[in-house]
């Protein structure tokens, strides 16, 4: 569903809120009573707004973040199985979840927009998260993968991968490969093998996350970034996005090939584009529409 530029009315759904402000999305996980879970509801309503950020193009930045301040998501809900499922019976539906994935599924979790999961997927538009509390588990690894830009809040915000500690493997969701990714060696190795919370200013010096700020000034920061990216050109930002994404496993010579293809679509494709030269020229602001050029 594409809505109107303008719309600020919430769209409150069961366990989310999704709104729209000009050009900037937000979508609020709104399950305080269980510490922001993603529980397959939450899931949902999450990837109905990851779909529709993606498709409405007046949004050019998304803000994600969580209710309250002691949680932005203690990750994924653990249920216990359904009454009289026993062990064996539930890791071989595991198994065959794994072999024979039901279609439009990656290992049984649906597919949505562009890369990953419902609840973590790489979208090609910016996503800010502003943390507002802990991010565990699911909950830290949908920050590693869905946002690009993280600005936590220094007194409540913690970052705890639990996987070892709390559930005695190493997770099936892609936390330990954002990390091993993102960090260094000598900081990922630490954060991952003693698996403990580390807060906000600590995150920051390992490169975890961009900033912490005080709490009450995490929603104004997450916004004056997602204004200022709003006033860059969102094709080009797009194009950018995808890139960044696809061209870090590639070698360097792959890597500006692909650099050069995307700006050839994004220059030939953008109405900005033909405007920035002659905003430049005629020395006047440029006019951004983000508008395709046929």
């Amino acid at each position: 569903m594409t809505t109107n530029a303008t719309n600020t009315v919430p769209m409150q759904r069961i366990k989310t809120i999704y709104e729209k402000k000009e050009h900037i999305a937000y979508l609020t996980i709104n399950n305080p009573e269980k510490a922001n879970v993603l529980d397959q509801v939450v899931i949902e309503e999450m990837g109905a707004a990851f779909k529709d950020y993606w498709e409405d193009r007046e949004m050019r930045c998304l803000i994600l973040t969580g209710v309250g301040d002691r949680h932005f998501s203690a990750g994924h809900n653990i249920q216990p199985p359904p009454p009289g499922t026993t062990e064996e019976q539930r890791h071989l539906q595991q198994v065959e979840r794994f072999i024979y994935p039901p279609a439009g599924t990656v290992n049984g979790a649906r597919v949505n927009v562009v890369n990953g999961g419902y609840e973590f997927p790489q979208i090609y538009k910016p996503v800010i998260a502003a943390i507002n509390g802990w991010a565990a588990g699911a909950g830290l690894y949908t920050a590693l993968t869905t946002a690009d830009i993280r600005i936590a809040c220094r007194e409540h915000a913690r970052f705890f991968y639990a996987f070892t500690s709390n559930l005695g493997g190493i997770g099936s969701g892609p936390a330990a490969t954002r990390i091993m990714k993102q960090l260094n060696y000598a900081h990922a190795m630490k954060f991952l093998l003693m698996d403990e919370p580390v807060d906000a200013d600590e995150a920051v010096r390992i490169g975890l996350i961009n900033e912490a700020v005080p709490h009450d000034q995490l929603m104004a920061r997450a916004e004056q970034i997602a204004q200022k990216i709003c006033t860059l050109p969102p094709i080009a930002v797009r194009f950018l996005k995808e890139f960044l994404i696809r061209g870090q496993d590639m070698n360097q010579d792959q890597a500006w090939h692909l650099q050069w293809l995307y700006n050839h679509l994004a220059s030939i494709h953008s109405e900005d584009a033909f405007d920035a030269a002659a905003a430049f020229r005629e020395k006047r602001p440029r006019r951004i529409t983000g508008k395709v050029r046929a």
